[in-house]
């Protein structure tokens, strides 16, 4: 089934994207990525040494001819703050993409809406392909696009709490009422499970990196994620059975033979 992904015009194979933080060696996470099926890659800016290239970094490990990088601003408290790291991330070569973060709590790291509204405005206006990394509201959702936002990435739970889908009722109303731009779960997904359910709620793809990286096998895990984000997008296309209070038989009465 050809049902890609598609992002500001560019197509993706995979509906999972994944990130590099957190695994227990580069060559680990090498390997998930493999496995995962993901053709689309958050790195922080921050965590790249964008000066001395002839010292071992992440990037060694990413083959960029087979996934795309998407450059992140991890780490930034203010639109400011921002705006600076996208724009070292495309200076360095990175990518004209970024995944724009603006956290306004150090604890929940739960986005700062107002800044980061700020800084895609300003963002889109230099050209960038801004996905920002948002809460569940629909009017922060809906002022994103008006400022050109390429994507809407609402938290599922909290960054790294492998909580799963917290609010499942706000995801449905953002299903309902974004189709201009891909609306795509971002953190809180802990295992496959989490994956599927966001996937069945009608979202248009998920990007996670704790859940993986963190998991006793990371590998193993990557590729039960590529398989619930797929089974899960298939689940939402079919349509599922509507719910029943009373049982229904599986096999019709009429004509059986007495």
């Amino acid at each position: 089934m050809n049902d890609e992904l598609i992002i500001a015009g560019r197509a993706f194979a995979s509906r999972l994207i994944v990130g590099t933080g957190k695994y227990r060696s580069l060559p680990e996470m090498a390997r998930a990525h493999a496995a995962s099926g993901a053709a689309m890659v958050t790195v922080a800016v921050r965590r790249v040494n964008l000066t001395e290239r002839t010292k071992e970094s992440l990037l060694d490990y990413i083959d960029r001819e087979k996934i795309f990088l998407l450059p992140n601003t991890a780490g930034c408290y203010t639109a400011d703050e921002a705006i600076r790291t996208a724009r070292l991330g495309r200076e360095a070569g990175l990518s004209e993409w970024v995944k724009l973060e603006v956290i306004g709590d150090q604890q929940t790291l739960y986005p700062e809406t107002e800044e980061l509204l700020k800084a895609t405005r300003v963002l889109v206006k230099e050209g960038f392909i801004v996905l920002p990394y948002t809460s569940d509201d629909l009017i922060v959702a809906r002022k994103l696009i008006d400022a050109g936002a390429s994507a809407v990435m609402p938290l599922a739970a909290p960054i790294g709490s492998g909580l799963g889908v917290q609010n499942q009722a706000a995801l449905r109303i953002l299903r309902e009422r974004v189709t201009e731009v891909p609306l795509i779960v971002d953190a809180g997904v802990g295992t496959a499970s989490d994956a599927a359910i966001a996937m069945e709620l009608g979202v248009d793809g998920i990007l996670m990196n704790t859940a993986i990286a963190e998991a006793q096998d990371a590998v193993l895990m990557a590729e039960a994620m590529r398989d619930a984000v797929s089974a899960g997008r298939k689940a939402y296309l079919a349509g599922r059975m509507q719910k029943k209070l009373y049982a229904s038989a599986s096999s019709p009465l009429s004509g059986v033979v007495r």
